[in-house]
C-alpha cells in the first residue's frame, strides 16, 4: 500500500474504530462492576476481535493456547503495535490479567476499568517499585491467575525484537509457572508505534508450545531468557 493510500485509509478508519472503541469502554465500564472478574473474558474476547476488525484487520491463529486447568501461565509475547493485546485477548478463552505500565491507568475510564480487571501497574524507571509490582503478580500467579508480559516492556520502534528484562523469568522461576510463548505477526506493518496510520491487513498470533518449570529449573536467568527468545523468534518467522 503506497503512502497516499494508507493515509486516505486511515482518515476513513480512525473516526470508525473511535465510534465503536468509546462506547465499547462504557459498557465495559458497567460490565465490570456487574459481572464477576473470571467471567469477563466471555465479553472482553468478541470485544476484542472488534476492535481489530474495525480497524482493517483480520485475525488468524495458529495452535491453540493451552487449556486453564493446566496453568497458571505467564504468556509471553513480542510486543510490535497497539493490537498485541487485543489479538492475544480476542483468543484466550479464560481470564488471564497482565502487567502494564502505570502511564495507561492514567487514561479515564480505560484505566479504571483495567485497575478492576486486576491489571497490574509498573514504574520501570523505579526498582523498588517495579519489584513491588512484580511481588503483586507473584501472589496472583500462587493464586492461579495467568499473566500476559511483554519481556520487552515496551513496543517495538523498528520490528525486531528488542533486550528482554529479567523482570517476567524471576517471576517464572519463583512462581513455577508454565511460560507459553506467543509470536504476533502482522503488528509491526499494521500500526508502528512513530507512525499514526494504519494499513489494513492480517494479523497472526501463534501460540507456542507450553514451557513446564521443570524445563527450566536448573536454568540461569539469562538461559531462560534465551530459551524464550529463541521459541518466539521460532514462531515468528514470517511477516512483521
Amino acid at each position: 500500500m503506497t503512502g497516499t493510500l494508507k493515509t486516505f485509509f486511515s482518515f476513513i478508519i480512525w473516526p470508525m474504530w473511535y465510534a465503536f472503541f468509546i462506547p465499547s469502554l462504557l459498557f465495559l465500564f458497567i460490565t465490570i462492576i456487574l459481572i464477576p472478574r473470571n467471567l469477563l473474558h466471555y465479553f472482553i474476547r468478541p470485544i476484542c476481535w472488534a476492535y481489530c476488525l474495525f480497524a482493517g484487520q483480520w485475525l488468524m491463529r495458529i495452535n491453540r493456547p493451552p487449556k486453564k486447568d493446566n496453568g497458571p501461565y505467564i504468556y509471553m509475547f513480542n510486543h510490535v503495535s497497539m493490537f498485541d493485546q487485543f489479538m492475544i485477548g480476542a483468543y484466550i478463552p479464560y481470564y488471564i490479567t497482565a502487567i502494564a505500565a502505570i502511564e495507561v491507568f492514567k487514561y479515564p475510564v480505560f484505566g479504571f476499568i483495567i485497575k478492576k480487571y486486576g491489571v497490574i501497574p509498573i514504574i520501570r524507571q523505579k526498582i523498588k517499585k517495579a519489584i513491588g509490582s512484580l511481588n503483586l503478580a507473584e501472589k496472583a500467579i500462587r493464586e492461579g491467575t495467568s499473566f500476559l508480559i511483554s519481556p520487552e516492556g515496551t513496543r517495538t520502534l523498528n520490528g525486531e525484537i528488542g533486550p528482554f528484562k529479567k523482570g517476567p523469568f524471576h517471576l517464572a522461576k519463583n512462581t513455577n509457572a508454565t511460560i507459553v510463548p506467543i509470536a504476533l505477526r502482522g503488528g509491526f506493518r499494521a500500526k508502528k508505534k512513530s507512525d499514526w496510520r494504519i494499513q489494513p491487513g492480517i494479523l497472526t498470533i501463534v501460540f507456542g508450545d507450553p514451557i513446564e518449570s521443570s524445563q527450566f529449573e536448573t536454568c540461569s536467568i539469562k538461559d531462560l531468557q534465551s530459551l524464550v527468545l529463541t521459541k518466539i523468534l521460532e514462531l515468528k518467522k514470517g511477516s512483521l
